[in-house]
């Protein structure tokens, strides 16, 4: 299984397959490579079109986690895999793994050359409630004092909305001990989704400078926050086409997504 060290030394684990240009997926929150359902990867045809890095991002799987954390240090492990391809790829992100794509674009000028983004989970007006200010140092508080379950069940009520009698269903299913186990990850996504979830479409001007090629996805299925997060990028990003993927929601088919990936990548 090969490894890239990122510019802080931490090795980042990953798969690579197929043959063509370099595909980087970049997961959202919980995702890494050994989690069932998988990180989001395309399926067939699409994989033999590409050369697919699938990573673990750090802090899961088999990659390191060098203290302290910054979002930049995550910027930095996709240029490391973007070296391993040799100099340039093309990247797709889902949910919060798409905001750190877009991050990664805007701090890698040259070596994004297309992206694709699926539904980053933004709160751009009322459709939504925006995140309590002490977010992020309540996930932080709660991991330290060794409460990864309550750390988990916050997120999911918090930022996904969750019905809590849902979550505590949740808490009782084979996959609960695989979410903890990465539970001191979702500080690192809060940091990355940044003041994104705040109700206003402000905080996405960030990227507005970015020029290259930009798909943005969601589902037709989502609820309206998700849609109306998806059209505030597309109209902020100088080069963006937004497209809707009928009857799917936040957990899209990879046999739906892999033709409209290979599609806009190898147009």
């Amino acid at each position: 299984m090969p490894k890239v060290r990122s510019n802080d030394g931490t090795p980042i684990a990953f798969d690579r397959s197929g043959a063509g240009p370099a595909l980087i997926m970049v997961s959202g929150a919980f995702s890494h490579r050994a989690m069932i359902p998988p990180a989001p990867e395309p399926a067939e045809p699409a994989a033999s079109r590409f050369t697919m890095y699938s990573y673990d991002r750090r802090g899961r799987g088999e990659s390191g986690d060098t203290a302290p954390y910054a979002v930049e240090r995550e910027v930095e492990d996709i240029e490391a895999l973007i070296n391993d391809a040799g100099g340039s790829a093309f990247v797709y992100g889902h949910s919060s793994g798409a905001v750190l794509a877009l991050e990664a674009a805007r701090l890698l000028p040259g070596k994004i050359t297309k992206l694709a983004v699926h539904e980053p989970p933004f709160f751009v007006d009322g459709s939504h409630p925006p995140l309590p200010d002490d977010y992020v140092a309540h996930l932080n508080a709660l991991i330290a004092a060794g409460r990864r379950g309550d750390a988990v069940e916050y997120f999911m009520t918090a930022a996904m909305s969750m019905p809590s009698e849902a979550v505590a269903s949740m808490r009782q299913e084979p996959m609960w001990p695989a979410l903890e186990a990465v539970a001191h990850t979702l500080p690192y996504d809060g940091a990355i989704m940044g003041d994104t979830m705040s109700g206003s479409p402000e905080p996405l001007k960030r990227w507005a400078s970015l020029t290259i090629p930009v798909l943005v996805m969601d589902g037709g299925a989502s609820p309206a926050f998700m849609h109306n997060a998806a059209q505030a990028l597309t109209d902020i990003l100088p080069n963006a086409h937004r497209r809707t993927l009928e009857g799917q929601d936040h957990g899209v088919s990879m046999d739906v997504l892999a033709p409209v990936l290979e599609a806009f990548f190898l147009s």
